[in-house]
């Protein structure tokens, strides 16, 4: 059978609008000029404790390694960014929550893998005979370079993939295929010199155009790791106890980017109340059942209270806030490292409190104006 794979092509990213992609593109398999940047990332300890980065090193730019076979990538773009976010308003607020806009609804591993495979098996339908394989963050590869290679945006400088209509507000996933499909061209990149996300970052992660070290990153300080999180990085995480947005809620792009037509992304009624005292007083068995279905679920409950309680700790003086700090040491030592932190800062923000308190009175006493 002759296969006029152009016109396939275009079926594709037809049926991939239909499964709820906002945007397909095609590329093939060579990655090869991302290897050097690769290594020399791994070899900087850039990738902290993401042990499995530095054990599948260059595969990550070897799809044709991963699945054998494979000639091309079709990468797909689906869009996240739910109604009603909160954006910058949470952050504000230091007794409120702040839970990165992608985790608000369900996990989008399962949802994509899902719909990458049903668009395999259309492909599938049509030539008869082929090899696919489907990737949502399942395996080492590097999604961001495949979804740039095949025209789906250009890579900023906090890292993220860009496109000037969606901003960076998208998940990605990838089907990998044995079949000579045409490829896209890639964008050019569109950044110019704007350093927003750059001069934004809380942690000053972003090292250089697009290069991270993660080990200073509130996303991976909060999500990936499950140590100790280092002092000098507490205080600047703020209230963010789930990821951190800031480099995207600044970039220009993402200003007119659309609301998502996925309703599994929208917010979730159990973090509709996202104030510190109410979710740091969820046992175990509340934060599992509230957060079924939650890519949050798989940090578990002692990194939620860990993530929470320095978030506590940042946030003005509470007596509140200090009892039920209290009321969670001795359940496990590494939790115990941040409550003690925590209950610490709120001690020092009482103390600067009543300084404050005391200058003032002073002041009244002498008859002097407030701002003297």
């Amino acid at each position: 059978m002759k296969i006029n794979y152009q016109a396939l092509a275009n079926n594709i990213k037809v049926w991939a609008q239909e499964l709820g992609f906002q945007k397909v593109g095609i590329c093939d398999v060579d990655l090869s000029q991302h290897e050097a940047a690769l290594e020399q990332w791994l070899e900087a300890g850039y990738h902290g404790s993401m042990d499995w980065m530095a054990r599948h090193g260059v595969m990550r730019a070897r799809p044709d390694e991963l699945h054998p076979g494979t000639i091309r990538v079709i990468s797909a773009r689906m869009d996240y960014l739910p109604p009603q976010a909160g954006f910058a308003s949470n952050l504000s607020d230091p007794t409120q929550a702040y839970i990165s806009r992608y985790a608000l609804g369900r996990d989008y591993h399962k949802l994509i893998r899902n719909q990458l495979k049903k668009l395999g098996q259309k492909i599938e339908a049509e030539v008869e005979l082929l090899g696919y394989r489907p990737f949502v963050d399942s395996a080492p590869i590097l999604e961001r370079p495949l979804a740039e290679k095949a025209g789906l945006g250009w890579t900023g400088k906090h890292s993220l993939l860009l496109d000037k209509n969606a901003g960076s507000w998208f998940f990605l996933g990838e089907l990998l295929v044995d079949i000579p499909l045409p490829i896209d061209k890639p964008i050019e990149n569109q950044c110019g010199k704007c350093t927003a996300c750059i001069t934004s970052c809380p942690t000053n992660a972003i090292l250089d155009n697009g290069v991270i070290d993660a080990r200073r990153c509130i996303s991976y300080l909060t999500i990936e790791s499950s140590d100790v999180i280092p002092e000098e990085f507490r205080s600047l995480m703020g209230n963010r106890i789930y990821g951190c947005d800031d480099c995207q809620l600044v970039c220009p792009w993402n200003r007119e980017a659309d609301i998502t037509q996925q309703s599994d992304f929208y917010r979730r009624e159990s973090l509709d109340n996202s104030d510190l005292l109410s979710l740091f007083a969820w046992d175990e068995a509340t934060f599992l059942k509230n957060m079924e279905g939650s890519a949050i679920r798989r940090i578990g409950h002692l990194q939620w209270l860990r993530n929470i309680s320095i978030a506590m700790g940042n946030a003005p003086h509470s007596s509140e806030i200090i009892s039920a700090l209290n009321e969670r040491l001795n359940l496990d030592d590494n939790l115990d490292i941040h409550l003690l932190w925590a209950i610490e800062q709120q001690q020092s923000h009482q103390v600067n409190q009543n300084r404050k308190e005391q200058r003032l009175i002073r002041i009244i006493e002498k008859g002097l104006p407030r701002d003297a």
